[in-house]
């Protein structure tokens, strides 16, 4: 570990310092001469009104998430409770040795050897539902939840949060249908090791509908734009953000600040990710419910201080939706500004969470997709909600904020939100970024290593040299100014849509036989228990 960690060091030091001089603002222009034009192509926008513009990629996560709405009969609302229920456990039995085995089902379980690299039907994944589910959402719940809807408000009002929220229900179809898929198709190495994602399916479930030569293109392309979404929007940013928010804090002055601190975030990042996802995911079912708990619970709070008050936000917040309430560019400017920081703080649609996703444990597929349907809810629902209504009680008499003039702190204006009804709040607030970075950046090299392995093989080796990179960027991340690379790496996250969403809507017809299987495998257990089996979720 110590070798591990002082050769990557030695990498480090002399591009922190090479990076610290003033040539750090020519290497970012330099960049951006190189790589615009994919930022500008995947970020184009489409005239929506005289005022606003809606990018072409935004229209493409929507637009699907409408089609598997409404193709999976609301899924997203039909499969609330189901999904409840699947993270507390109460279909385990079934899930690991399936409903025919159990409880005498004649029809044959189609999914009993479905991934041909198994090497024990008895252990199908690596985690549980419930920390597949905390995995995906460290990478999704972060600076989005906080900063975002801050800067969400500003331009579009306190009307943005009902098409925030709009965004996070349709979002729930969409990760349902992409998770479903992710188990379907995964690969499972001899050690057991899980090897899932838009990779596999996109090449594996397209090669079954007789067009494998485009499924292995999807496939490329999206390994090659998670890689680099791993390494800036996952990585990067993340770094760049928690350093700054740590160095305000405590008031450092040292020009190497950023870089001592992104050593040490590197060397706690390290011991997470060489343990794998198995790791990473007994590390974020700790952390996600932790820090989702104190911002929560602080708003709660807030909300129940000035409860009086609530009825009137929401006013606001359906008034704005409906009107402009005056902002520029009126009805179509707020919503387009709530869909597209929804859409874009819970990821649904871009792929990445089919990766977490991909490593749980079960014989049915369409279990997982249920479970990935309450992260949109989670994420965009309840938390940027959440955070919205705080910001706009806290506002009424616009003492911090006036909507309609954008701001680009939007960490800033949350912390002061709080700080109104909670004294200091924004050191917790502080810490609780450091943490969103943290999690985010442990789940997103997992989601970075899958694509890396994909196109350079499996192996100690192919493993390691992902991971020695993937650090040396949060160190850079830390250390230097950002600014194109990260329009680069966030164009790269967002370029993930086009194979994914391709991919997903045309194995549909797939999704849906594994939801009818398992929804059949689900009333088969409770006809047995019914006529007095026994319900052998007990004895797990």
């Amino acid at each position: 570990m110590k070798k591990y960690f002082f050769s990557i060091l030695t990498l480090v030091l002399p591009i922190t310092t090479f990076a610290q001089e003033s040539t750090s603002e020519k290497i970012d222009q330099v960049f951006k001469e190189y790589t615009g034009w994919f930022v500008e192509g995947i970020f184009y926008e489409i005239p929506f009104s005289d005022t606003y513009k809606i990018p072409w990629v935004l229209i493409v996560l929507i637009g699907g998430a409408l089609f598997f709405t409404v193709y999976f009969k609301f899924i997203n609302f039909t499969g609330f409770r189901t999904a409840l229920r699947v993270v507390q456990g109460k279909y385990e039995d079934i899930e690991k040795h399936g409903a025919d085995t159990l409880y005498g089902d004649q029809t044959p379980n189609e999914d009993a050897n479905i991934i041909e690299t198994l090497r024990d039907d008895s252990a199908h994944g690596e985690v549980s539902h419930f920390q597949a589910l905390t995995a995906a959402l460290s990478a999704t719940v972060g600076l989005g939840n906080i900063a975002g809807v801050a800067v969400a408000l500003s331009i579009g009002g306190p009307g943005a949060t009902f098409w925030m929220i709009l965004a996070g229900f349709l979002g729930m179809a969409s990760k349902f249908a992409e998770c479903t898929l992710g188990v379907k198709y995964r690969d499972v190495g001899p050690d057991g090791t899980v090897y899932g994602g838009p990779m596999y399916y996109l090449k594996k479930g397209l090669k079954e509908k007789g067009m494998s030569g485009l499924g292995k293109v999807l496939a490329v392309i999206f390994a090659i734009f998670v890689i680099g979404g791993s390494f800036g929007g996952g990585n990067m940013f993340q770094a760049n953000q928690a350093a700054a928010q740590f160095i305000k804090l405590f008031g450092f002055e040292s020009s190497n600040a950023g870089m001592y601190f992104g050593i040490g975030m590197a060397a706690i990042v390290a011991v997470v990710i060489i343990g794998g996802i198995k790791r990473i995911a007994s590390v974020t079912e700790k952390i996600v419910p932790f820090m989702a708990g104190i911002y929560v619970l602080a708003a709660l709070i807030i909300l129940g201080a000035n409860w009086h008050l609530i009825d009137d936000a929401f006013g606001l917040i359906y008034h704005g939706a409906f009107s402009g309430l005056g902002i520029a560019g009126g009805l179509v400017g707020v919503m387009i500004q709530g869909i597209r920081r929804g859409a874009f703080s819970n990821e649904a649609g871009v792929g990445s969470a089919a990766i977490a996703h991909s490593a749980v444990r079960t014989k049915y597929p369409a279990s997982e997709g249920i479970v990935a349907l309450l992260e949109p809810f989670v994420d965009t629902v309840v938390i940027c909600t959440m955070t919205a209504l705080v910001i706009v009680i806290t506002n009424f008499d616009g003492a911090f904020m006036e909507y309609g003039v954008p701001i680009k702190e939007g960490v800033e204006l949350t912390a002061i939100a709080f700080d109104s009804v909670i004294p200091h709040f924004s050191v917790v607030l502080t810490i609780a970024v450091i943490l969103f970075a943290f999690s985010t950046m442990i789940s997103w090299s997992y989601y970075g290593m899958q694509g890396w392995i994909y196109l350079f093989g499996k192996g100690k080796k192919t493993d390691l040299a992902y991971k020695v990179l993937f650090l040396l960027f949060v160190v850079i991340g830390s250390s230097i100014s950002l600014g194109a690379v990260i329009d680069f790496s966030d164009a790269m996250i967002f370029a993930m849509v086009v194979p994914n969403i391709i991919g997903v809507v045309i194995l549909s017809p797939v999704i849906n036989r594994e939801l009818k299987k398992y929804y059949k495998a689900i009333n088969i257990k409770h006809e047995a228990l019914e006529e007095g089996a026994e319900d052998l979720t007990k004895h797990m």
